[in-house]
């Protein structure tokens, strides 16, 4: 895990944040121990601890030298990995190897438990293979002092910070049961000795806390993915033309990378030579390879295709769009959900009220049945049920799947909070150019006058226009290389000249052309009478308009045809606001564009309301009048201009754009990020927000439900401390493999 030497700048505000790893925390309850310390630190305003990721993230007013906070941390008991071993084992300070791996000392303590408990799994069946007690001693030692020994540590340190956690309750259980079958055969009292009952429980307790570890693991599989996308080199060209292998460290923005087909592109940049399509699935979510060309925007960490490149270096490092993504997803990990307050609210108290329920049973059972030795049975029961790992882990460890799953289809999710708004978000609002459009203008609309051909008509409006990069412009030109044949070739235009306000004039192939609007038509004398219908009609959906006119010697000016333009709809667009509707969520586009063409659009989206010529400074103050009645309202802009939209929305839901445009602004101002810049995205981050905050749910049910029935039935003497340790173990690793279920999760709802 990273971390930092000192507190670095957090983006907002004057508060400065860092991550510190943590070892030997097991429960809920070390992690309000942990929190508690951190806050104690002068200057510290906040500090939040994972039990999922074993991280604590402190923010402060000002620089803290790190190895301040590491030493409140270890005051508590835990650990805190050097900066030169970050990978340090579980539960060290340096970077040492245990004596032995935790799977071989599960299966040792297994070893020496299996003869203890065999006589009793064989008694049923009219076996008796009791050992004597001497030998019963002799196996449960090792495993109760040696291989057990980390949770009377652990236990201690709690004890001494003035709080209990999972290993004292373990520590306190497994003593009593092993003190009291040495006592009874020291002193010859008693037919049957409980060692069995302690070295079983710590078994099991280990052998959970391994299944613990490794199911904790794969959680973190997203982040291992995406930092994999990031190669050790680049090929640079340097000064003389030769190709270089440079460590990326050393690749400087301006530098000239080489990418050749099949490798990892190194940096952010800039196509300046070749042509290929790169596979940007594991950034992006997008499933097909993107065709990319010269001065078209590239993303470390995608795949090169079929082409060399050339690549003009724009970003390195931590620059990357890469590595702020993996920052993102770490920083959402790493953050709790409003719904994790209740449970650090019942972990502040419960290892307390558990020791106090222990305390009861053992009196009880013992006054009122006279028979201690089975009264202190059923404590021990009572203290072994009660885990709170199960507490600790059901919120982080769905945050951790789902983000992770949702990060590797391009849905970036902020932070937790952020992942539980968005679930009970009702109504979404768009914006319409570059979210739920293309964001530049095509040619929507051609029509010919009568007696003329409509592919002679963009011929000429493209000869017209050549050379021109003026957005209209382009729209023609575009239109025309999709329809062009040898035939259709013309020289350029000559004599070009631009006419403010109305448009553009020039020769072509000798014919003296006018392309511009209807008050220029109306100025030049130009009858556009005959295609006024089509004209009144494009004009209804919100079109421009461009007439193309021909001046004829000594005769009126001939009208050549009509061309209409548009914002077309992105691919996608009207099954995307299908579906969310199909979710139950009200959609409202809210757009600075005339009125007439957001209708339009509206109409064709099958969107629920339209706010026409909002200016973008207002948009803010059209999210806050959706909120009332207390309405969770979502944004989805592209981070650009509707930054003030998103950030007073509930949650905001940012696109960005294929040539790496509004990343940085969306990934502030929202909540969400989509990288796909795909709509259909907004409704996958709705459903894995709604699936993870399930799975949240789940969790903490199950996590509750555990200790509500386990604790009375160890109490009344239902359940002995073999199974009372199983069930404990149990409760942990079925917490972390629901949340793995998330993992599944596609985009489409599948």
């Amino acid at each position: 895990m990273d971390t930092a030497p000192a507190l670095a700048a957090a983006p907002d505000a004057a508060l400065t944040e860092c991550t510190l790893p943590i070892d030997g925390m097991t429960c809920a309850s070390c992690v309000a121990r942990v929190e508690r310390a951190l806050k104690k630190v002068p200057g510290v305003t906040e500090a939040e601890v994972n039990l999922a990721t074993e991280q604590a993230t402190v923010r402060a007013t000002g620089p803290i030298a790190r190895e301040t906070l590491a030493a409140a941390i270890r005051r508590t008991g835990f650990g805190v990995p050097d900066e030169a071993a970050p990978d340090a084992p579980a539960g060290t300070d340096a970077p040492r190897e245990p004596l032995l791996g935790e799977g071989r000392r599960v299966l040792l303590a297994a070893l020496l438990s299996l003869p203890l408990v065999a006589p009793m799994l064989l008694e049923p069946l009219g076996v008796q293979a009791m050992l004597p007690g001497g030998w019963q001693w002799l196996l449960a030692t090792p495993v109760q002092f040696w291989l057990g020994a980390r949770f009377y540590r652990a236990g201690w340190h709690a004890l001494r910070a003035g709080s209990g956690n999972m290993d004292l309750l373990v520590a306190l259980g497994t003593s009593a049961a092993y003190a009291l079958s040495l006592w009874l055969l020291m002193t010859g009292h008693g037919h049957h000795l409980y060692f069995e009952s302690a070295a079983v429980v710590i078994t099991l307790v280990m052998l959970g806390k391994w299944l613990e570890s490794r199911a904790k693991h794969r959680t973190v599989e997203a982040i291992r993915a995406l930092r994999a996308l990031a190669p050790e080199t680049a090929r640079v060209i340097a000064p003389d033309g030769s190709e270089q292998e440079r460590p990326l460290a050393r690749v400087r923005v301006g530098d000239r990378v080489v990418i050749r087909p099949g490798e990892r592109v190194p940096v952010d940049g800039e196509i300046v030579e070749g042509a290929s399509h790169l596979d940007e699935s594991l950034l992006t979510g997008e499933s097909l390879p993107v065709a990319r060309e010269p001065g078209q925007h590239v993303t470390g960490g995608a795949v090169n295709g079929e082409g060399r490149l050339v690549v003009r270096t724009r970003a390195t490092g931590a620059e990357t769009t890469l590595a702020r993504i993996v920052r993102l997803v770490e920083s959402a990990q790493a953050r709790k959900a409003p719904i994790q307050r209740l449970v650090d609210q019942v972990s502040a108290v419960f290892v307390p009220v558990v020791v106090a329920l222990a305390l009861l049973t053992l009196l009880g059972w013992g006054w009122i049945g006279g028979d201690w030795e089975l009264a202190l049975l059923r404590a021990v029961a009572v203290l072994v049920i009660a885990c709170p790992c199960a507490l600790g882990l059901a919120t982080p460890a769905a945050i951790m799947v789902g983000t992770g799953a949702a990060a590797r289809h391009g849905i970036l999710i902020k932070d937790a909070q952020a992942l539980e708004v968005a679930q009970a978000v009702r109504v979404i609002a768009f914006d319409k150019t570059g979210t739920l459009t293309a964001g530049k203008p095509s040619l929507t609309g051609l029509a010919a006058a009568p007696g003329l051909a409509e592919h002679e008509v963009l011929r000429l409006a493209a000869a017209l226009q050549s050379g021109s990069e003026h957005p209209l412009a382009r729209a023609v030109n575009e239109a025309a290389r999709a329809q062009a044949s040898a035939a259709d070739t013309v020289a350029a235009a000559a004599a070009l000249r631009a006419e403010p306000g109305r448009g553009v004039s020039g020769t072509v192939e000798g014919r003296a052309l006018r392309l511009g609007s209807q008050r220029w038509m109306d100025e030049l004398g130009v009858a556009t009478a005959p295609l006024h219908a089509q004209a009144r009609a494009w004009l209804g959906e919100g079109r421009t308009l461009s007439w193309l006119a021909e001046i004829v010697p000594d005769s009126p000016p001939r009208l050549l045809g009509a061309l209409a333009f548009g914002d077309t709809l992105k691919p996608g667009a009207i099954e995307a606001i299908g579906r969310l509707r199909a979710m139950g969520l009200r959609t409202l586009l809210v757009s600075g564009d005339n009125r007439s063409a957001v209708e339009a659009a509206g109409r064709l989206l099958g969107i629920d309301e339209v706010r026409a010529e909002v200016l973008p400074g207002d948009k803010a103050g059209v999210i806050q009048d959706l909120r009332e009645g207390n309405r969770k309202v979502a944004m989805v802009g592209d981070g650009l201009n509707d930054a003030p939209a998103l950030a007073a929305a509930d949650v905001g839901l940012a696109i960005t754009h294929s040539d790496g445009t509004g990343t940085d602004v969306a990934m502030h101002a929202a909540g969400v990020t989509l990288m796909r810049g795909d709509p259909g995205a907004v409704a996958d981050a709705i459903d894995i927000s709604r699936r993870t905050t399930r799975k949240i749910r789940q969790n903490l049910f199950w996590a509750f439900v555990y200790n509500i029935i386990g604790i009375p039935l160890a109490a009344a003497g239902l359940l002995n401390p073999v199974v009372a340790g199983a069930a404990m173990a149990a409760s942990s690793v079925s917490v972390i493999s629901n949340a793995l279920l998330l993992s599944r999760w596609r985009p489409g709802g599948r």
